[in-house]
């Protein structure tokens, strides 16, 4: 519970733990875009090893890590293939084309499985009319309303298509650890069909700031400089990645709780008349919940739901999206199936 409410909006409201505060009391300081702070480069070394690339960049946000692999993987004019449901392509002000002035080429990707067939389709090699394909972006997880898993194999066979054509990969992995631990595999191995791939330190690990975008050296090398030419150049920003090395010793292990928490209540919640929830879309730590009660609407749910000190978040007209979280107990979940249950009735 955060400030008096139970926040399922997101995974992000999160307040950073007592020995992240600390960490960062005691993080050893310095000028990062001189390469010069400790701290920041122990939590790059450490990401860079998890995530088994060869080097990392701690960056501002997720957007920020996402917007600096499409510059450095692709020119003005070119072309990327993206989900159409990711991040990427909705959430981020349109960065691609008017930052990074790369055309998105958005393709459906249902139950989160990147059709190789549809995605070969679409690559092309460039002429004077239609733009070259430069980059194929995948998301893991896939679509922030549902949080679903991309399979390793899957994303095996959306790398070797890519090799064909010679076309990098890069991997979404906002919440990688979540499905990291839902399958029972090391984070390094939900990276080893892609490239480059970035995560947020804000989502489920509870950091105050931050994401870490991780690849080659050589990758690195340019994303630095993209970075910078986006303002993300730091300096002292130790304070940022002390939480972060917290979090990837203490936080990650612990988020198959938030995901069994989320299917336990969403499994509750699909027996309420009024509601509908996708069980098998339940996958991680995220719920989408569509409301069937006639004559009411998300608006009316939330408000209902606020009254009783609970926060969800409006994604359809008919339709919320609640994510568990470190911050959210047994109790505060069955009390929020009970508020519901009272809401519907």
């Amino acid at each position: 519970m955060t400030l008096g409410y139970i926040d399922l909006r997101s995974d992000t409201v999160t307040l950073p733990r007592p020995q992240m505060i600390d960490a960062i009391a005691h993080a050893s300081l310095g000028d990062d875009i001189m390469g010069e702070d400790a701290t920041v480069k122990e939590l790059e070394r450490k990401a860079a090893e998890l995530l088994g690339m060869e080097a990392a960049l701690l960056v501002i946000s997720g957007t920020m890590a996402n917007q600096v692999a499409v510059m450095s993987y692709a020119q003005r004019g070119q072309e990327m293939i993206v989900g159409s449901e990711s991040h990427i392509f909705n959430l981020e002000g349109a960065a691609m084309s008017a930052v990074a002035q790369v055309q998105a080429r958005p393709i459906p990707v249902p139950n989160a499985y990147f059709d190789p067939e549809l995605v070969e389709s679409f690559i092309y090699p460039g002429d004077i009319q239609r733009a070259k394909t430069a980059l194929i972006s995948l998301e893991n997880t896939y679509n922030l309303n549902e949080g679903q898993i991309v399979s390793l194999e899957n994303m095996k066979e959306i790398k070797e298509l890519a090799m064909q054509y010679e076309i990098p990969v890069y991997l979404d992995g906002a919440r990688i650890f979540n499905a990291a631990v839902e399958l029972g595999v090391k984070p390094a191995e939900l990276c080893r069909h892609v490239d480059a791939v970035q995560f947020c330190l804000t989502k489920g690990l509870g950091c105050p700031l931050g994401s870490i975008l991780a690849g080659t050296k050589e990758f690195i090398h340019e994303a630095k400089m993209n970075r910078q030419r986006l303002g993300g150049g730091m300096r002292q920003a130790g304070i940022i990645a002390a939480p972060g090395i917290y979090a990837l010793d203490h936080m990650i292990d612990r988020l198959k709780e938030d995901n069994n928490r989320a299917y336990e209540l969403a499994k509750k919640l699909s027996v309420i008349e009024g509601i509908s929830i996708n069980i098998n879309n339940v996958q991680t730590n995220i719920i989408s919940m569509v409301i069937t009660k006639e004559n009411m609407i998300a608006d009316e749910l939330i408000t209902c739901l606020q009254e009783k000190q609970i926060k969800v978040k409006k994604i359809g007209k008919e339709k919320v999206r609640m994510i568990a979280h470190y911050l959210i107990s047994d109790e505060d979940l069955e009390y929020v199936f009970k508020s519901i249950r009272e809401v519907m009735e």
